[in-house]
């Protein structure tokens, strides 16, 4: 997400984004986020489309257990720490989750811009129990830069909130979801369609991509679109 400061406001819906913390409950966790609208702007506060998205996590739709996952444009981290705590979601014993762990590949990547990680960070290490933190990493990237930093098709799971409202982005975006993508991998993308420039972003998705939408949020008027290389035939 990017950093981008914005003026105090007044209108009642921007109201939750002064708040210092925001508090959720998934995975049976409570998860204290903390937000910074002030100073970082859009990228250090909770907009709905990642509330939506870890919900979405929560109801079972995809397996995380055993999987790789990655983040983009985390900001806050909510939905990282939602994936992370699912993936590693157990009645066991948390040396025995640790042990677990240890031997399979299940792990959470979640990223952000270089100027956006301590704060990321920050919110990662107080929401995730020690046993669990060992398996999730805090990761810079910039679209379409450094993506030397990751192997080619590294991940099962590729999850981004809100990541596709800056148009000058979207060729970058493509280019990194492109990289991180394997054959068998499963993209989960949360956005409101605000503007035109939204639909044009999945147009150019769906030119590498197959595209569906497997979810929406009413209330909320939040959209999640499921995406997977063309040719693919297998499910996550």
């Amino acid at each position: 997400m990017a950093l981008v400061p914005y003026e105090e406001t007044t209108e009642l819906g921007l109201q939750k984004f002064h708040k210092p913390l925001a508090t959720f409950s998934f995975a049976n966790y409570t998860i204290q986020i903390r937000q910074d609208w002030r100073h970082l702007g859009v990228a250090a506060v909770v907009w709905d489309a990642a509330i939506v998205l870890s919900t979405y996590l929560e109801m079972g739709a995809v397996e995380l257990r055993g999987r790789s996952a990655v983040e983009l444009g985390a900001g806050t981290g909510l939905v990282g720490i939602v994936a992370a705590l699912l993936a590693l979601k157990s009645s066991m014993k948390p040396w025995l989750v640790h042990c677990l762990l240890f031997f399979s590949g299940a792990h959470v990547t979640i990223t952000d811009r270089k100027v956006a990680l301590e704060f990321l960070k920050s919110n990662v290490q107080a929401n995730l129990p020690p046993h669990i933190q060992p398996k999730t990493v805090v990761k810079e990237l910039t679209w379409g830069q450094n993506l030397g930093s990751f192997s080619p098709g590294e991940f099962d799971l590729i999850l981004g909130a809100d990541i596709i409202y800056l148009e000058e982005t979207f060729t970058d975006l493509l280019q990194t979801l492109e990289h991180l993508c394997s054959n068998h991998s499963v993209i989960l993308l949360a956005c409101r369609i605000r503007y035109e420039r939204d639909n044009n972003f999945l147009a150019m998705l769906e030119r590498q991509f197959t595209v569906r939408k497997v979810h929406y949020d009413p209330e909320k008027d939040v959209h999640i679109y499921e995406a997977q290389k063309r040719n693919q035939k297998e499910d996550l």
